[in-house]
């Protein structure tokens, strides 16, 4: 377990190639403050240089949320100029959690808004439970999404719902969540971590070059057309076929056995 400033946390599983990143922040239902926010990207960097892991799980300790985004009552003291300080720390946090080269599941109970809920969209699937919460409701306090929730939003549910959303910052509960696609898997009350890592123990499993590849291909050529995607592909593609994880791949089918891939 490595504690990165006061409230964020990591935990690995040897075993399984899968690390928790844990919002710890209880007495502020883990609101995004500066530090909070340092310590998550200083987290993030140093799990994207890990190449012992393969699956990361964004996940909270407080029983209640997983996320209510900024810090208001620190914002609230900020002049204008701390403001601008700031900003940098914030957007270190959520593209931190973005960047990461590996598969990110986001573990969802409770609220998970504005910027909590865009931490949970720079993950690659958001698992939440019956509790959750979900919504970015920063035009009613005057502001707009600012941690890529106008980018990341429209591309999970189409331009005209998430103006919608954003519009009216309105809070979407679980059940509609998951039937407006916002949150990916919904389970049962309680269940959302556990779900979470058994998920990310699945992906685990898998070759890590693959992964990593696959993940690269599958967010560059987002948006693309049809062509360039291609290419974005090939190119990721290339990168894995010499490996020794591709190497170990089709000999461990061949022997009908376990992979034990080398990672390189």
């Amino acid at each position: 377990m490595e504690r990165y400033g006061e409230w964020v946390e990591v935990r690995k599983d040897a075993a399984t190639h899968v690390a928790e990143l844990v919002l710890d922040r209880p007495k502020a239902m883990n609101a995004v403050s500066t530090e909070l926010a340092r310590g998550l990207a200083e987290a993030c960097a140093a799990l994207a240089a890990d190449r012992e892991v393969r699956a990361v799980v964004l996940a909270s300790t407080h029983e209640r949320a997983f996320c209510v985004g900024a810090d208001l009552k620190e914002r609230n003291s900020f002049t204008d100029a701390e403001l601008v300080r700031q900003r940098p720390h914030a957007r270190a946090a959520y593209t931190g959690v973005l960047d990461l080269p590996m598969p990110t599941v986001a573990a969802v109970h409770g609220f998970a808004l504005g910027g909590g809920f865009e931490l949970a969209l720079s993950c690659d699937v958001i698992v939440a439970d019956r509790t959750a919460v979900v919504g970015l409701p920063e035009v009613s306090v005057g502001v707009i999404p600012g941690g890529g929730g106008t980018q990341l939003l429209p591309r999970r549910v189409g331009a005209a719902r998430a103006a919608e959303l954003v519009f009216t910052a309105r809070r979407v509960e679980a059940a509609e969540a998951a039937e407006l696609g916002l949150v990916d898997l919904l389970v049962e009350e309680g269940q959302d971590t556990a779900e979470a890592l058994s998920l990310a123990r699945r992906m685990a499993a898998n070759s890590p070059v693959g992964l990593r590849a696959a993940k690269r291909a599958l967010r560059t050529g987002w948006g693309l057309g049809l062509a360039a995607g291609l290419e974005v592909e090939d190119a990721a593609w290339r990168a894995v076929a010499f490996s020794g994880d591709r190497a170990e791949g089709v000999a461990a089918f061949n022997e009908k056995r376990t992979p034990q891939w080398p990672g390189e």
